[in-house]
């Protein structure tokens, strides 16, 4: 069985640069709050 990718929204991909680049959390704690479990 073969998964489907995700496609972000331009939108999404933007709040997620700008919390990123503010630099007060880790990759990991930006995955777990905007990536769900597959």
């Amino acid at each position: 069985m073969t998964r489907k990718r995700r496609n972000h929204s331009p939108e999404f991909k933007a709040k997620v640069a700008l919390d990123a680049a503010r630099g007060d959390k880790t990759v990991a704690e930006l995955a777990q709050k905007y990536v769900s479990a597959p």
